[in-house]
């Protein structure tokens, strides 16, 4: 039996899961877990299921399937717990990383302005003993930032450079897996190579703010709350782990409604909890009202990197970005025109069948497209299935729309405008075009454990 998403004649992804589902297995047996037990009997344990990702065909190993099972509310609350015990060398710091698409859920869910939502989310997981909670935008400022400036760079050198375009954008975790574990070598050369919005914040929290706490990055223990459950296998990158610490940069995802299910268990509504200000990075400094990046279901990649590309390839500002749907609303088309020709022709693809096709047209040397914002969910970020779905798991089609109605009323602010962004730029990275850039907001993407043949590749 084949998932939705699958593109191999076999799927042993979906025995294995089938197998995990029916076995009693529990990776949590310690001996704190009575007590997380009896205060989260009914929660179950994470599981990344074949139609909610793009992880097909062995492309979770054993191991990272144990992990990933790890990575649920009894983790935090085995945090939790653990500080509560009288030895203090293992008490931990307790960071929690909000996406900027998880926070209207939480608004359109409890029937709250954005900005409350953040401020009540802070205040119930501080209420759990949370020390932190923080927002992820600035991660994003960053990963922006980063790819813009790629962007250009591979443009500049695209008739030198094999690989240098299309280049395909890197923030979505299940696109990268798939990438990587399938498409693998005709792909991956042409990712851009910055980092995810949640792993720069991993850094950020486990570099920039461990240092400036005076903290040894594993006396922290780091949390995203986020609206997929890809996002759970992205923290357990390699390139993503410090040796010297033992410690990963990301170290539990939640989604959205693995926090809501804690709420329900506590019987809470957030509209119960006292608001709290969000932290910032910055010592004492409270993060202003939220805002987001010039993106309509995501965090803009596609917005972004086009403005910044018409400025500085050809000097045109670009205010208004109009999209052409092509074969549905989940795969749209921007142009640039100079002089009546098309200088700059970028895509939206959202969805696996959108990605298909689009990884077809390349292997046939017909892609047209200098750059590509790829997602694995469709309708982009918001609807991730960590969040606007039924109980049922189907998607919550008026949920999603009263999501994407609070989102696009949050204010828009560019990256480069952040006062914030370019002191970390000076102060931790040592300026924009230093090494640590490239060591810490910078990987590479390549083809990993490749497990069929291209023949098994159904296109």
């Amino acid at each position: 039996m084949k998932c939705e998403n699958c593109t191999k004649k076999e799927c042993s992804k979906k025995q294995k899961n089938d197998d995990k589902q029916n076995t009693s297995v529990d990776p949590l047996s310690t001996n704190d877990e009575n007590e997380e037990k009896s205060e989260f009997h009914k929660l179950a344990s994470a599981k990344i299921f074949l139609s909610d990702c793009l992880a097909c065909d062995n492309c979770v190993t054993s191991e990272e399937g144990v992990r990933i099972f790890q990575q649920n509310q009894k983790e935090l609350f085995r945090i939790l717990n653990l500080n509560k015990k009288c030895d203090t060398s293992k008490h931990k710091v307790l960071a929690v990383s909000v996406c900027p698409q998880s926070l209207p859920y939480f608004a359109a869910k409890f029937n709250l302005c954005v900005n409350d939502a953040a401020k009540r989310l802070c205040g119930f997981l501080k209420s759990l003993g949370v020390h932190y909670v923080f927002d992820t935008t600035i991660a994003a400022d960053f990963s922006i930032l980063e790819s813009q400036k790629e962007f250009v760079q591979r443009y500049q050198q695209r008739n030198q450079e094999e690989h240098a375009l299309p280049m395909f954008a890197s923030a979505c975790p299940g696109w990268i897996r798939y990438a990587e574990r399938v498409l693998t070598n005709p792909v991956t050369p042409h990712i851009c190579t910055a980092k995810s919005p949640q792993q720069i914040m991993g850094s950020l929290v486990k570099g920039y703010f461990a240092r400036q706490q005076n903290l040894s990055p594993d006396k922290i223990f780091h949390i995203i709350v986020a609206p997929c459950y890809d996002k759970k296998l992205e923290a357990l990158r390699e390139d993503f782990y410090t040796p010297l610490y033992n410690s990963q940069d990301v170290d539990c995802v939640l989604t959205s409604g693995e926090i809501v299910q804690i709420m329900e268990q506590k019987n809470i509504s957030m509209k119960e909890v006292a608001e709290v200000a969000v932290d910032s990075l910055f010592g004492e400094i409270k993060e202003e009202d939220i805002v987001r990046h010039d993106g309509r279901r995501s965090d803009g990649y596609l917005e972004h990197i086009f403005k910044h590309a018409a400025k500085e390839l050809f000097d045109m500002d670009v205010t208004e970005i109009t999209y052409k749907t092509l074969k549905n609303k989940d795969f749209q088309e921007v142009t640039l025109e100079k002089d009546g020709e098309t200088v700059l022709r970028f895509a939206a693809a959202y969805g696996f069948r959108n990605i298909q096709n689009m990884v077809l047209k390349l292997k046939k040397g017909k892609f047209l497209y200098h750059f590509v914002e790829v997602l694995a969910c469709p309708g982009g970020c918001l609807n991730g299935k960590g969040q606007a779905q039924t109980e049922d798991g189907k998607p919550d089609k008026v949920l999603l729309s009263q999501i994407e109605e609070v989102y696009a009323a949050i204010p828009i602010r560019l990256p480069e405008t952040s006062m914030h962004v370019q002191k970390l730029y000076q102060d931790w990275l040592e300026g924009m075009d230093s090494k640590k850039v490239q060591e810490t907001l910078h990987t590479k993407y390549c083809a990993v454990n490749q497990t069929a043949s291209s023949m098994d590749i159904k296109w």
